[in-house]
């Protein structure tokens, strides 16, 4: 397959909608407020290479590992609905170790929030549909937005206020609640007609 605009512009806008980082501002304000270091450049790297890496070998690591890409999204879904009962319930279940690092850039940042198993499925799923080069730089594109919300964060939360960022939260962790429960039923759905 050819590199074309359409096609370019299908895959970004796709991606763009998957990754919602517009909508996830409440979250990653969240996560700087809860974890000592977010570092943006690097959670973005991280994540332009997972997708990167998945489109090229994901599938293939799914399959030797015997696991259908299904389950991987319903994990995800579980993930992100735990992250969304923090939002709206105003508690703390993904506590840290104190052992261990106070550092969200990895995880829960750059995975699964950036490049969790929407993205990765999504980006698997298109590669069957458009060529490799257009899926790149659709990834790339993505993911300098990302790094630009990212590091724009603190200054959105200045903007908004407490209140606001109160009001945000709650709302957002509603629809990541909502959404996720819909990743789980779709992939379960996907599970059970593979069954």
């Amino acid at each position: 397959m050819n590199f074309t605009l359409v096609g370019f512009f299908v895959v970004l806008s796709t991606l763009f909608a998957v990754i919602d980082i517009l909508g996830s501002i409440p979250l990653i304000i969240d996560l700087r407020n809860k974890y000592e270091h977010v570092k943006s450049f690097k959670s973005t790297v991280i994540a332009t290479l997972v997708l990167i890496i998945s489109l090229f070998i994901g599938q293939h690591i799914f399959t030797a590992l015997g696991l259908n890409i299904a389950a991987f999204g319903m994990a995800g879904a579980i993930i992100l609905f735990i992250l969304g009962s923090e939002m709206v319930l105003n508690i703390e279940i993904m506590k840290s170790d104190p052992n261990t690092s106070k550092d969200a850039t990895i995880f829960p940042l750059a995975f699964p929030l950036l490049a969790g198993p929407g993205s990765i499925s999504t980006v698997l799923s298109l590669s069957s549909l458009y060529s490799y080069s257009e899926i790149i730089i659709a990834i790339i594109v993505n993911m300098i937005l990302v790094y630009v919300v990212l590091k724009s964060t603190n200054w959105i939360s200045n903007k908004i206020g407490t209140d606001g960022l109160m009001i945000l939260r709650k709302l957002f962790g509603v629809i990541l609640l909502a959404l996720s429960s819909q990743m789980f039923i779709n992939n379960l759905k996907i599970l059970w007609f593979h069954v």
